[in-house]
């Protein structure tokens, strides 16, 4: 079977798995997908356009929320074609090269989106413990550094681990498991010795991911530390009520995250579906969430959105 399948396909290409089973569908599943996409791209477009237009926004706290945006928006476009092509049925098949790229792309993006999580949980941190040295210590010099090290830290320590992908031998049959590629369904695919895409990608996992989830947690244990030794109610919420919208997006970021990794490590006796979807919802879920999180909790946004469709309107 597995040699009929090679030899069916391209030994330099892969099958997209979509929705295995629910085929006669995939017209009916692209009407949701097809709005969320649409909802990503315009959502975090909109984000970006009001941080960019509103002179009052250009301060570290929204320059940080734009980086988010933009980490948001990436990880819409690198997914879109073989999400809606797979469904629409114009893309069955990806090449290695296509693969790989994609699959460097929704690391590295997962890997940036944590990190501007944990930048903007240290902006919280300041901005609670430290409200009179906030501007001195985030000044747009230093915003700007943070930025440059998010980046290369997302992009950097990936290409080692995923440049091996070229250079394994993959005879196993090449059918993905999602409708867009992950590493880790590329190594489950080869019959080369994976030793060093298994140790080196889990040391990315631990020294990116939960050092972050590690890291914000201890920054949130500090402001509810401070939080509580203001002697004013009121004070205590409005202060709490400034951490809502980014604790909101660490639990859109992480729980999808932990929900799939439970799925794959205690779930093998599941539906194939159930990994599809949790695949998609780890994809999907916090690119859609984090604008509508962002424009309904953040104020200055929210503000900034109503005056601009209503100015549309009045013109």
């Amino acid at each position: 079977m597995s040699a009929i399948f090679i030899s069916k396909y391209n030994s330099s290409s892969f099958v997209l798995s979509g929705f295995p089973g629910l085929e006669v569908n995939y017209l009916w599943f692209s009407i949701p997908f097809s709005i969320i996409y649409a909802v990503v791209l315009s959502g975090n477009c909109l984000v970006l356009h009001v941080i960019r237009t509103e002179p009052s926004l250009h301060q570290p706290m929204f320059y940080l929320l734009a980086l988010l945006a933009l980490t948001d928006l990436g990880m819409g476009l690198s997914t879109v074609h073989t999400v809606l092509g797979s469904l629409w049925g114009f893309v069955q098949e990806i090449s290695l090269d296509a693969c790989i790229a994609q699959s460097y792309f929704i690391h590295g993006l997962s890997f940036m989106e944590s990190s501007v999580l944990l930048a903007m949980a240290f902006d919280r941190y300041i901005a609670i413990c430290h409200p009179l040295r906030y501007s001195s210590i985030l000044t747009n010099d230093k915003i700007m550094k943070i930025g440059v090290a998010i980046l290369c830290r997302s992009t950097l320590l990936i290409p080692p681990v995923i440049i091996r992908l070229k250079f394994l031998n993959y005879c196993r049959p090449h059918i993905l498991s999602h409708s867009f590629c992950l590493h880790q369904d590329l190594i489950r695919m080869a019959c080369s010795d994976i030793r060093f895409n298994s140790i080196y990608g889990l040391a990315l996992v631990v020294s990116n991911l939960l050092l972050d989830s590690v890291l914000i947690l201890v920054s949130y244990v500090m402001i509810l530390h401070a939080v509580l030794a203001i002697a004013s109610q009121e004070e205590r919420l409005k202060s709490l009520q400034t951490c809502v919208s980014h604790i909101c997006a660490v639990s859109v970021f992480y729980i999808p995250i932990i929900g799939l990794t439970m799925v794959h490590r205690f779930g093998k006796h599941l539906s194939p579906l159930v990994h599809v979807f949790m695949g998609n919802i780890y994809i999907l879920f916090p690119p859609l969430m984090n604008p509508i999180i962002y424009s309904i909790k953040t104020q200055q946004i929210r503000r900034r959105i109503q005056r601009l469709f209503y100015w549309k309107e009045i013109c």
